[in-house]
């Protein structure tokens, strides 16, 4: 995070490498000679046998799990508190099942031998054995293994609030195809994944949602049947002045607080906001700070803050703090984190000046039913999707021809381009081509954009293929998923080498391109 907010020209865009960069010397400046700081989207042996350095036991009294020690929860209490306060509301612990990758020698189905089934320290421990943990999957129980990962969120600013709701809409529709572009998390708890990405990790990691809230029970303490995690893709689009929206693309049956919403519109708020923002207050605080209670919501936006900031969705909506000269904002949250500065800095250039072009260009129409990012949200998660999976997406970048408007196209028609679209790499170079820059400055926007192009069509890895190939690759890996210490050990000192620069890697960065020291 920069220590202020970039300013609306290029010329900015162009240090964002060069401010990472310095972050990560700052970061490595403190380490012993023993660390390297590392930018991975999942640690491959989280939770995997004896992990930590210094080794502890997995007892904790937060997590209660069978392979995560307290130890590694931050120490401020709001983090060990969530771990606890997830748990207790949902009646148990959470239940991650990622789908197994099957190799060769891996066992049909596949059970893992290394959960301690028979542990009875804390009342959940028998969840595992008595059906959490599914066939076929890599089995994971606390909060951890979800905020334990990592990924690249930005941050916009927009002019006003109505360019705001259209970002955020228009924005929702490309997170899955960047996401799948960003793929960086193949490995969980030392075994090899279906999948290549850790966002339904995450989801499934603070699930806080009650059986009744999950629908397995009859409601009759909790007020919702709560379709979703607090951590999903949006539900609703906002809409705004750019006169594309249109009602049947809120295709989803919208669950939201009827009461704030009746208060929100009797105040002047209109029917979309009002049903965005009451769809957020379903949820209970997850953390309340005692100090904190009474608040005065005039000059204060604690309390909203509280419920807003563990609502984890793929796009956040940011109303301007009280008393700021903060505007209105909106976070883009699928991708992955990249190994190294100049792949971050690609993928967080391209969204920003995706964001001018479509602020700049208001005759861009990428509107679809907001169920279909849910479907392309999942498409996006399996292995190779960016190259194996179809997503859909609206064929022309122009409004109007409602007729047909939609099709299922791969990562590479709709960033490059094809006769159904224009492609979003183009219509970035168009913008580009309208604010007419050159030289150095348009020099490194081209190579980020080359950059995200070549993962679009492959001609450049994702990180979690190259990881997959990696393991699959090193001579102690015996085809059955395992991820052992040995296969871990190098494998860091690979991407460590590839960070740092000592080593070139044209299949993950691209031709020419050495990560900076």
């Amino acid at each position: 995070t920069p220590g202020h907010p970039y300013s609306s020209t290029v010329h900015d865009l162009t240090t964002v490498e060069a401010n990472m960069r310095k972050r990560r010397e700052i970061v490595t400046s403190m380490l012993r000679e023993d660390e390297v700081v590392l930018s991975i989207g999942s640690y491959p042996v989280l939770g995997s046998g004896d992990f930590l350095s210094p080794s502890h036991k997995a007892n904790g009294r937060f997590s209660q799990s069978l392979f995560l020690p307290d130890e590694v929860i931050n120490p401020h209490p709001r983090f060990s508190t969530l771990a606890g306060n997830i748990r207790e509301r949902r009646g148990s612990k959470v239940a991650i099942n990622v789908p197994v990758f099957h190799d060769v020698h891996t066992p049909r189905p596949f059970v893992d031998p290394t959960i301690p089934y028979d542990r009875s320290l804390f009342p959940g421990d028998g969840e595992a054995k008595s059906g959490a943990a599914l066939p076929d999957h890599i089995y994971m129980d606390a909060m951890g293994f979800g905020m334990g990962c990592c990924c690249l969120q930005i941050t916009l600013q927009a002019p006003n609030v109505d360019q705001a709701r259209r970002l955020y809409d228009q924005l929702a529709t490309v997170g899955a195809v960047l996401m799948s572009l960003s793929a960086a998390s193949p490995i969980f708890r030392g075994h090899l994944a279906d999948i290549d990405c850790r966002w339904n990790v995450i989801a499934a990691a603070v699930d806080d949602r009650t059986p009744e809230e999950r629908g397995e029970r009859p409601l009759a303490n909790d007020r919702f049947v709560i379709p979703k995690s607090r951590y999903g893709t949006i539900d609703t689009f906002l809409g705004s002045s750019d006169g594309h929206f249109r009602a049947e693309y809120n295709d989803l049956k919208l669950v939201y607080d009827r009461d704030i919403r009746r208060h929100l519109v009797d105040g002047g708020v209109d029917d979309l906001m009002a049903r965005h923002m009451a769809h957020l207050f379903i949820r209970d605080p997850l953390v309340i700070f005692e100090e904190l209670l009474d608040q005065d919501d005039a000059v204060s936006a604690d309390h909203f803050e509280n419920i807003q900031s563990t609502n984890w969705q793929n796009m956040r909506f940011k109303p301007p703090p009280p008393n700021s000269p903060i505007g209105w904002r909106v976070e883009f949250r699928p991708l992955e984190v990249q190994l190294t500065d100049f792949e971050n800095a690609a993928f967080s250039v391209f969204v920003v000046l995706l964001a001018r072009a479509l602020l700049a260009f208001s005759d861009i129409n990428l509107y679809i039913p907001v169920t279909k990012l849910d479907a392309n949200m999942e498409r996006a998660h399996h292995r190779d999707a960016v190259l194996r999976e179809r997503f859909y997406f609206r064929r022309s970048s122009a409004a109007g021809g409602e007729g047909g408007y939609m099709a299922e196209m791969t990562a590479n028609e709709i960033v490059n381009g094809s006769a159904n679209f224009i492609g979003l790499a183009p219509i970035v170079q168009m913008y580009l081509d309208s604010i007419d820059i050159g030289g150095d400055v348009r020099r490194r926007l081209d190579a980020y954009i080359a950059f995200i192009r070549g993962r679009a069509n492959g001609s450049i890895m994702t990180t979690a293929a190259w990881i997959r190939s990696f393991v699959q690759n090193h001579p102690a890996y015996r085809r059955d998923s395992v991820v052992s210490a040995e296969i871990n050990y190098d494998l860091i000192l690979v991407l460590d080498d590839i960070s740092s620069g000592r080593r070139a890697a044209p299949e993950l960065l691209g031709e020419g391109v050495v990560a900076r020291p």
